[in-house]
């Protein structure tokens, strides 16, 4: 399926089992309300390659059908929208590799490709895309809920960019939303991880609109009575209309402003984890940001930085190729598995990492990152 068009097959409908639940809707208007609930409760809804494979063709045959005005994305369970990728999947084929010293299993390159042509074709879709980030909202769960035009948040929403925690780096559209945002956000969301509540996510730009909790079962409903036209242009003002018109969420205080609007990622990684880590004793969620940069991954820290000063001056197409560059190596050097291990399966929380330190780390490693290991790239026909 790689280079390939995804086939325009109908999705099996309201499969109370499968890990993407598809339903259609009536709306009092006669068209269609699609919606993609991911149905993975116990690992959080977090992203695997089947949800995926699903997702895609679903999205493109909605695309096609003159009666579907939109689709609106949720997670099942109470607990998340969606925690991430399935990174032990991706750790167990990555370490397959390392150990046969050659590929032998093509999942981790298989799964970077799909899941960013699926980020993309969101960022693109020619119908409005509502998505309700109840709950956890982290990395590949973000590239969902990013790629969504109107994204949703109740007061019990968690979002982050964890991936340098885990010796990978903030990927799945993070480099488009990182290059939109205001830098002093970006450097400190992408380079500590930092969890953010629906206040700093509304200021970031992470999400546009929120909702109580208790009004969650209501935004389907409110969202059928809707005077839908079927242009997606007029459809769009008429969903963010009745956002506004939805009581918002009691939201919590603002962490975010906590963090001076004069941090950037200028200069080397070294200089810039140096005026992170000087922010300590500003607050309590700065002091965890910068605890967790400390305790991050040196490379995916150097690889942040670069990825933010590049990402400002990229095209959208030209964000997911980067990070397919640099995830293709990712899953090649030895800090992702490393990391996952430590904190996700062992759960010792001592991780080995390759370099001890920012101050170890050669920008030669970095660099090595963003170079195409390939003569062509695999996303080179995103956008044609």
């Amino acid at each position: 399926m790689s280079n390939q068009q995804v086939k325009l097959s109908p999705p099996t409908l309201d499969d109370a089992q499968a890990v993407v639940v598809f339903s259609e809707h009536k709306t009092k208007s006669g068209q269609t309300l699609a919606q993609a609930m991911l149905n993975a409760p116990g690992t959080l809804n977090s992203l695997s390659l089947e949800m995926i494979d699903l997702l895609r063709p679903a999205l493109s045959h909605w695309a096609e059908r003159s009666d579907v005005v939109a689709v609106l994305f949720t997670g099942s369970g109470d607990k998340a929208f969606s925690a991430g990728g399935d990174i032990t999947a991706l750790r167990a084929s990555i370490v397959a590799n390392q150990e046969a010293g050659k590929v032998v299993d093509s999942y981790p390159f298989d799964f970077f490709e799909r899941e960013y042509r699926l980020d993309y074709q969101l960022h693109n879709y020619p119908k409005p895309l509502v998505a309700l980030g109840h709950g956890i909202v982290m990395g590949g769960g973000l590239g969902v809920f990013g790629g969504c035009a109107h994204r949703i948040v109740t007061e019990k929403s968690r979002i982050a960019l964890p991936e340098v925690g885990i010796g990978l780096f903030p990927d799945a559209g993070a480099t488009w939303l990182l290059g939109q945002m205001s830098p002093h956000y970006a450097t400190f969301l992408a380079v500590t991880g930092s969890q953010v509540n629906a206040a700093d996510a509304l200021a970031v730009g992470f999400a546009n609109h929120s909702i109580p909790v208790d009004e969650r079962s209501n935004l389907l409903p409110a969202l059928l009575a809707l005077g839908w036209v079927g242009n997606a242009e007029a459809d769009h003002e008429a969903i963010t209309t009745l956002l506004h018109q939805l009581p918002p969420a009691p939201l919590p205080n603002r962490q975010v402003d906590d963090i001076p609007q004069t941090l950037n990622p200028a200069g080397t990684t070294a200089e810039v984890v140096a005026r992170i880590a000087a922010l300590e004793g500003g607050g309590k969620w700065i002091d965890r940001g910068v605890a967790s940069m400390q305790s991050g991954c040196p490379a995916s820290i150097g690889v942040a930085v670069e990825q933010l000063k590049r990402a400002p001056t990229l095209s959208m197409e030209a964000c997911f190729r980067l990070e397919m560059t640099v995830a293709t190596h990712c899953a090649r050097f030895s800090d992702f598995a490393e990391g996952v291990r430590a904190l996700l399966i062992d759960k010792d929380g001592a991780p080995q990492w390759q370099h001890s330190s920012v101050a170890d780390l050669p920008q030669a490693h970095v660099d090595q990152h963003f170079v195409e290991p390939w003569p062509q790239n695999p996303l080179h026909d995103l956008g044609t």
